[in-house]
């Protein structure tokens, strides 16, 4: 029997074509074997790969986690070792805190909540944005759902899913704690960032009053400030230029203290390793009562910079993470701790020194010079995530304006905050110097450590809800265990609120304010814009002319509203008597996704009839977008409209059809309700702006469409051609950027709370932050500010 191969000649991949088929009945046994070689040295180059990327995630992602036996059994035993049975239940603690906290939490739950390979609460929030409407500010539209990076699935009807997606949107109450969740894990982040180096330095430089005991306390405080000013002050560089020394230290690091632990264990016997049962745990709590349970906070710290694992996620695959974590961290781990505690069992007193004192003398110098570098990569990783996140509070409305730099022309992730790095370095230092030792900083730094690890969780179970649709067993097991463990370590770092526990709470409580105070504003200026914005009906009565003088020129009026008029275009035009020939409502908006392809940022159409010649254009950027200090912005845009008004001509020859299909937006076409060129009245209660934002379409170039023109095509060529040529001559005339100056005051009638809130908080936080004029690098030259005053 033959068999046929049906061939498209046509087609430029013409594989299955019978010449191709014959070619491979023809192909030698050595060629095919060659081939299958090859195929073998792909997979095999890929898994190389995937090391590859192991590796370098060391240096980024597990810094602050692999720093941590530099200070943990010091914090645990503040006041020595009683009984070796305490260091063995200790030991314990530590082990199966990082099995299921670490491990089984993060490594193999939480790290695949990821928003498109980004991570951290910001990365959660916007997972959550995407499948349910909680944004506080509600200017997303089903245009932006389009995206190519907006995914998100769908939901039964009557699934548990979309019960408690419509309960969330429904709840105001719900949507503002998600919020407040998500904010005090963010301040807990930036509190991280302030006393990760202050801990990580300090202990790494301790090791000099270990091996020079004369040396007083106030030497080493000195010491670690110098390095502590010298790495902030380094900060503008950037992480791109010494990056490739991280992992390498990292890893030496890692290899260090797992080869110094099993050194220790056979030193000192492995009597020790009888930790890994459980029943030890019982043991320590039962013996220590109070105190066995307050020491929690010191073990706590075993499992800090976890939180990191997940916020610095972005430059990595989650399996070159997985893959670094159970082969190299997890057993160095496990051993650096165990070769501590059984050095610890024959030498009780030595609790405060455990990690140096358990070195060997030929190789503490070389240790010692490792882990200072080892702290310095820890807290880079930390300081970076704050920055990192600090950005995505930005585009949220949470944070006031702040200068943001890229530092990497290669990693869009690497920036650089000016004024968040100066203010975490004078509390840095403040933190350093101002604590009698490091047994402070680290109940300061754990409290702030499980609360992210709560609020991580509390998002994880809306997102086992919403995005995986999990079974309401799974749910419940996951949080359970969760809980269960945070919740214990929470109730510990709560006795030692009074002893530096209260650090993170007072710094988190102070960014808390401000960022809700920010957020606040921002909400209430953009509900003022949405009630207030202008009756396109009162527009389309002043005429073409809008009732104005129209010069040469085109003005650019920015404005937070996707759709409508802005009341600050009525603000301007009733109070001026002139107005610029070509009127185009800017709009720069984030959208709860990473980022947005360049293709696909700019969205344009244009309000009212032809001649009035009035357009509006919106920017969308992602969480991880910058819109940056350079002329492309005001370029792209007008290329944008040009190419826009060429689409718009075409789609007026296109035939048969009223309504337009284009990149899967619907058209309108005009009817008999729209004003024509010749200024006929309409009927107004017809939204003549076709306002819906969803006539707003993507704009792309003309060869990526299929039109066919009919006869009437040459006239709309010429009328193209012809606004073209006045968009053209508009432009070079001069273009205007008028800014809206908002300035928002609380009632009279209102409480004094909030007048302490809006008329001073939100006043001073306008006054010290970036202008909108310099967030959108507008030339002072060009600009025209408009002032308008509304009360709250």
């Amino acid at each position: 029997m033959s068999s046929r191969v049906d061939t498209d000649e046509d087609s430029d991949n013409n594989k299955g074509s019978m010449w191709d088929l014959d070619q491979k009945l023809d192909q030698p046994m050595d060629e095919e074997a060659g081939r299958l070689k090859n195929m073998y040295r792909e997979k095999k180059f890929s898994a190389l790969l995937l090391l590859r990327l192991s590796f370098q995630s060391l240096g980024v992602v597990y810094g602050d986690l692999g720093t941590s036996p530099l200070y943990v059994f010091y914090n645990t035993f503040p006041n020595g070792v009683k009984d070796q049975e305490d260091v063995i239940g200790a030991l314990s603690l530590i082990i199966y805190s990082l099995t299921l906290v670490p491990l089984l939490k993060y490594v193999f739950v939480v790290l695949r909540a990821n928003d498109n390979g980004q991570g951290g609460t910001f990365a959660l929030y916007s997972l959550l944005c995407r499948h349910a409407k909680i944004k506080t500010i509600p200017n997303q539209h089903r245009t932006d759902e389009e995206l190519t990076t907006y995914s998100r699935s769908t939901f039964h009807e009557r699934s548990f899913a979309s019960k408690t997606k419509r309960w969330l949107e429904e709840q105001e109450s719900a949507r503002s704690v998600i919020l407040i969740l998500v904010l005090v894990g963010t301040c807990m982040v930036i509190g991280d960032g302030i006393l990760t180096p202050a801990i990580s330095v300090l202990s790494a430089v301790g090791g000099i009053k270990v091996n020079q005991p004369r040396m007083s306390s106030g030497v080493v405080v000195l010491v670690a400030v110098v390095i502590l000013v010298g790495f902030f002050s380094m900060q503008h560089y950037g992480t791109d230029k010494v990056s490739w020394l991280f992992a390498p230290i990292v890893l030496l690091w890692f290899l260090l203290i797992g080869s110094i632990g099993i050194f220790n264990i056979w030193k000192y016997g492995s009597s020790v390793l009888k930790a890994f049962s459980p029943v030890y745990i019982y043991r320590y709590f039962r013996k220590g009562g109070k105190e066995g349970w307050t020491s929690l906070g010191g073990i706590m710290l075993s499992i800090t910079g976890t939180e990191a694992l997940f916020a610095d996620l972005a430059h990595f695959p989650v399996s070159a993470v997985q893959l670094a974590f159970t082969l190299v961290v997890f057993p160095c781990l496990l051993l650096a701790y165990s070769g501590q505690a059984a050095y610890l069992m024959s030498n009780l007193s030595h609790s405060q020194d455990a990690f140096y004192r358990s070195i060997p003398d030929r190789i503490y110098w070389p240790v010692f010079i490792v882990a200072t570098l080892a702290a310095i990569v820890a807290s880079q990783a930390t300081i970076t995530a704050t920055f990192s996140i600090i950005k995505q509070a930005l585009a949220l409305g949470c944070f006031p304006r702040v200068k943001v730099v890229y530092t990497s022309k290669k990693f869009l992730g690497q920036i650089y905050v000016p004024d968040i790095n100066w203010i975490l370095m004078v509390l840095c230092i403040a933190v350093t110097a101002g604590f009698e030792n490091q047994n402070q900083i680290g109940n300061a730094y754990g409290t702030a450590v499980v609360i992210v690890m709560l609020v991580t969780t509390f998002l994880m179970i809306l997102i086992m809800i919403l995005v995986w649709r999990c079974h309401w067993i799974l749910v419940l097991i996951f949080t359970s265990l969760s809980l269960i463990v945070e919740c214990t370590y929470f109730s510990s770092v709560l006795f030692k609120v009074d002893q530096g526990g209260w650090v993170p709470l007072a710094i988190a409580g102070a960014f808390l304010i401000i960022m809700s105070v920010w957020h606040y504003g921002t909400v209430k200026r953009y509900e003022f814009e949405m009630h207030s914005k202008v009756s396109m009906a009162w527009i389309l009565g002043l005429g073409p002319s809008l009732g104005l003088v129209r010069v040469p020129g085109i003005g650019l009026v920015y404005t937070e509203l996707a759709s409508g008029v802005p009341h600050i275009f009525s603000h301007f035009i009733t109070n001026l008597p002139a107005i610029h020939s070509v009127v185009v409502f800017v709009c720069v908006k984030y959208l709860p996704v990473y980022t947005v392809p360049e293709e696909e940022r700019f969205l344009v159409k244009r309000i009212g009839p032809k001649n009035f010649h009035i357009f509006r254009c919106v920017a969308r950027y992602g969480y991880k977008d910058l819109h940056k200090k350079d002329d492309d912005f005001e370029r792209k845009l007008f290329e944008n409209l040009f190419t826009f008004v060429r689409l718009e001509s075409m789609m007026e020859g296109c035939s048969d059809s009223d309504e337009y299909s284009l990149y899967g937006q619907q058209i309108e076409h005009p009817r008999d309700g729209l004003m024509h060129n010749n200024g006929s009245t309409v009927s107004s209660n017809m939204d003549l702006t076709m306002s819906s934002i969803d006539s707003i379409v993507p704009v792309r170039s003309p060869h990526h469409m299929n039109i066919t023109v009919r006869s009437s095509g040459q006239t709309s060529s010429q009328t193209e051609v012809d606004e073209l040529e006045f968009l053209n001559s508009c432009r070079d005339a001069g273009v205007v950027h008028i800014l809206g100056n908002t300035v928002v005051r609380a009632r009279r009638e209102s409480r004094f709370y909030k007048k302490i809130a809006v008329d001073y908080i939100y006043a001073f936080l306008r006054k010290i932050c970036r202008e909108n004029s310099v967030i959108f690098n507008v030339p002072h030259e060009s600009l025209l500010n408009v002032g308008q005053i509304f009360y709250v």
